[in-house]
């Protein structure tokens, strides 16, 4: 928008403690699989290690489409012999990478967590506000720039990792991830957060958790793990002819910067050595994941997470598909080829993690923060309707629609997430009713090309749950920060000014509908669960698994597991 970025063994005491707590109703079942027994107790003794994968800006669609050309053991292990849900999504409407990072482990809707956006701006100042920033914290070693994430003082509610931190103190919550949000906000409060360093190429948490790094973190940092990708060249992993189902590379509106838009790419041509420029581009490649994963490794064993009988978490979030949908579309060769070695990485994770932890003692969960739109002008080349929306130039029709109502005047300050944050002080000195402006505002905006609906304050604040679109749009406002009018675009369109690459962020299927897979027969069984769930269905589940009460603000149900060990009746998608 117009922001940027800058870039188990517990205690019989349990039993109390859950029956006190909020305890989601069970979910609805169909014939496809049974519900978990409606007990604080946990099915099987808990895991020694819950590994929560994130692949930013996965949709299913890409999962599905490929399925063919996957790895034995990559996303097949979930798909052939783990538990997977085909039809998962989101409920809240702007799907961007805080929010969705910020329901999966809390399962708490913005509305509640107040993680809007990936950005907003404060509604009384009209600062900008970044979702993980706060300036009483630095990165540890590192330059700490203004806005910077450094810690989950934003983030108003309590995650699976901080219910077990509070019930077993001895267990871990260790969250690492390219981008500070995807590390930080699964990581709770009471976790540790890593994140990638792209001035550097090291990963580095915040004086929130520590002072210092361990001993196991300036190792790896030390050994420049990420130089050995200078020169190297990401390379198609299939012939020519596998890609017959994706757009080739290099076409006009897929961005050619960075390593450029065709394949084979070499890291760092041109450049004379390893640098920040580098260490960038590191994340929008295969290599970005395979570093990322290096790490997570090396936090296993310096943490010696799921060594002993109580439960270690740890999540990792791999942000690199999300750079290359953006700069390229989920429709692309690049995108398809990405996919693909993400799936030879995960492979080798688990191979790596069955002999370090054995595959009786975790559990594996694999999701995506949103999903991802085709790039417009690709899809207009196919017959639909798709285009950008220039927010400046949204901010001024409207402008000049108030302006022309009630007089000259800035009635519109600009874009806050997705939502139009208004002059309050200039309302109130013309002697206007707010909500009326708003309506006005709503008016003028629905006019606009590529716009579909605009909701005042009212609705947003109101019960109203036929109206399309308003309740997921609900879920992602929060009073105390949100704009008092937010945005819907039409299917295929997107608010942005670039001109080229692609986005998500609305409450359409290509952004809400996203992968949930977890495997680990003793505790989620096998088979293919065809009823509509959604993701703020995990973290009540995995509370359940782990015998713990579920997170306080927790809005989603149990998952319809199958019955451990038993494979589920499978259905057609």
């Amino acid at each position: 928008m117009t922001l940027t970025r800058r870039t188990w063994l517990l205690v019989p005491v349990l039993a109390a403690l859950a029956a006190c707590s909020h305890t989601p109703s069970d979910a609805t079942t169909d014939a496809v699989a049974a519900p978990l027994a409606p007990t604080t107790a946990p099915a099987a003794k808990p895991p020694k290690l819950v590994v929560f994968m994130v692949v930013d800006g996965l949709p299913i669609r890409q999962v599905l489409g490929y399925r063919d050309q996957l790895q034995p053991d990559g996303f097949r292990r979930f798909l052939d012999r783990g538990t997977w849900f085909a039809n998962a999504y989101y409920g809240h409407g702007y799907t961007v990478t805080a929010a969705g990072h910020s329901v999966m482990l809390s399962g708490a809707y913005p509305q509640r967590s107040s993680i809007i956006g990936n950005e907003w701006r404060h509604p009384v100042t009209g600062d900008e506000v970044y979702n993980t920033e706060d300036s009483r914290y630095q990165y540890i070693g590192h330059k700490t720039e203004p806005h910077a994430g450094t810690s989950p003082e934003n983030y108003k509610v309590e995650t699976v990792g901080d219910v077990l931190r509070t019930v077993q103190p001895g267990s871990k919550m260790i969250g690492i991830s390219g981008k500070d949000r995807g590390a930080i906000l699964p990581s709770g409060h009471k976790g540790t957060a890593y994140m990638y360093m792209g001035s550097t190429g090291q990963f580095a948490s915040t004086t929130y958790y520590m002072q210092k790094h361990p001993a196991w973190v300036e190792s790896f940092n030390a050994a420049k793990p990420a130089d050995q990708f200078f020169g190297k060249a990401w390379t198609p992993m299939l012939p020519e002819s596998a890609y017959a189902r994706s757009v080739p590379d290099g076409q006009p509106w897929q961005a050619n910067s960075g390593n450029g838009n065709r394949l084979p790419a070499v890291l760092g041509a041109n450049m004379d050595g390893p640098g920040p420029r580098f260490y960038g581009n590191i994340l929008p490649s295969p290599f970005g994941d395979e570093l990322t994963l290096a790490f997570a490794r090396a936090a296993v064993e310096g943490e010696q997470l799921g060594a002993d009988d109580q439960t270690d978490i740890l999540s990792v979030s791999l942000s690199s598909h999300d750079y290359v949908n953006h700069a390229f579309g989920p429709e692309s060769r690049l995108s398809h080829d990405h996919f693909l070695h993400l799936d030879r990485h995960l492979q080798s994770w688990f191979q790596y993690l069955d002999q370090r932890i054995g595959r009786g003692n975790y559990i594996a969960v694999l999701t995506a923060d949103h999903g991802f739109m085709d790039t417009p002008e690709w899809a207009r080349g196919q017959g639909r309707d798709a285009g950008r929306i220039n927010p400046a130039q949204v901010v001024g029709y409207v402008n000049a629609g108030l302006s022309k109502q009630y007089g000259e005047g800035r009635w519109v300050r600009g874009f806050s997430a997705t939502g139009l944050q208004f002059d309050e002080a200039l309302i109130q000195t013309k002697g206007l009713r707010n909500d009326d402006v708003y309506a006005k505002a709503k008016a003028l905006a629905e006019e606009i090309p590529g716009v579909q609906v605009a909701f005042t304050r009212a609705q947003l604040a109101g019960n109203d749950t036929t109206t399309p679109f308003l309740e997921q749009m609900r879920k992602s406002w929060h009073p105390d920060v949100a704009a008092p009018l937010q945005l819907v675009p039409k299917p295929g369109w997107m608010f942005g000014s670039r001109l080229m690459g692609t986005t998500h962020g609305s409450p359409h299927e290509y952004d809400t509908h996203v992968p949930l897979l977890t495997w680990g027969p003793a505790w989620v069984g096998q088979g293919e669960v065809a009823q509509r769930v959604e993701v703020a269905d995990l973290a009540p589940t995995l509370a359940r698994i782990l015998g713990i009460p579920a997170p306080r603000q927790a809005q989603g149900k149990l998952l319809p597991l199958p019955a451990s060990g038993v494979a589920a009746e499978k259905k057609a998608h």
